[in-house]
């Protein structure tokens, strides 16, 4: 992680999303929590890469022997310590960490699962013990295609290769064994003009953000609002304003 993008991050310390009014629809039959459920037990230990606020962890994830969230981003993990606090859980565990440099034990996790967040595939590899499951869902480079055009900009824009492809063979080269990669298409209608540019505004959907992590550049968040309203305009029905979300599923084993 580059001191840009952890500078990024840490920027936008608002991450609740919780105001956000907006529906989904998931078009592909791919659940990357209902396969964390399939293959975690009791006796699983699991390492959460880019847990945010930790709401996933504590809502989505199974009964476990322990359950380790990691974020690059300190106001990140405040909030999922006060999040934790509130559930009265004890197998959970927040801390602050960078992805591309785990300093987690050699062999000792179960499962690890990243949504949304930069990975080393070599050293989720090392983590993991035999047998151990990789599960990740992430932004690929078409996510709100058609919201980066009007814009000229965005995440991954200018990205020649897309991320999935990125992450799939990088998944392959660490040693990995019974690599998947899905596609993941969603549909999501937000009800007001309000709601959409808080989420752009929490997110770098329209920032020169590239996943390649060759160029970013970080400046105080600026929407052109006459862009926004003709894609508002060309964008909204019955269901609200639309958003098209392009994101993918990999799933991998450490076999040895």
């Amino acid at each position: 992680m580059s001191n840009k993008e952890l500078g990024y991050y840490n920027k936008i310390k608002n991450w609740d999303f919780s105001m956000i009014k907006f529906e989904e629809e998931n078009l592909t039959n791919w659940d990357m929590y209902e396969i964390l459920n399939k293959y975690a037990d009791e006796k699983s230990i699991i390492l959460d890469l880019g847990t945010g606020g930790g709401e996933r962890v504590l809502k989505e994830f199974p009964k476990a022997k322990k359950i380790i969230g990691t974020d690059f981003s300190e106001e990140m993990i405040k909030t999922a310590k006060r999040n934790l606090e509130k559930s009265n859980k004890n197998n959970i565990e927040f801390r602050v960490m960078n992805n591309l440099n785990m300093d987690t034990e050699d062999n000792f996790f179960d499962i690890v699962v990243a949504r949304h967040t930069c990975i080393s595939a070599k050293q989720i590899y090392k983590t993991l013990k035999n047998r151990g499951k990789l599960i990740l869902r992430g932004v690929d480079k078409l996510d709100c295609w058609s919201l980066k055009r009007l814009f000229n900009k965005g995440q991954a824009f200018n990205d020649i290769k897309p991320i999935s492809q990125i992450d799939y063979e990088n998944i392959l080269d660490a040693g990995f064994k019974n690599v998947e990669l899905v596609p993941i298409y969603i549909r999501e209608y937000y009800k007001t003009k309000e709601d959409l540019l808080s989420l752009l505004l929490k997110t770098p959907i329209l920032d020169d953000f590239s996943e390649e992590r060759i160029n970013l550049k970080l400046k105080n968040k600026e929407i052109d609002l006459k862009k926004l309203d003709l894609y508002i305009k060309d964008n909204t029905f019955d269901k609200g304003i639309l958003l098209r979300r392009r994101y993918y599923g990999i799933f991998a084993e450490k076999i040895i």
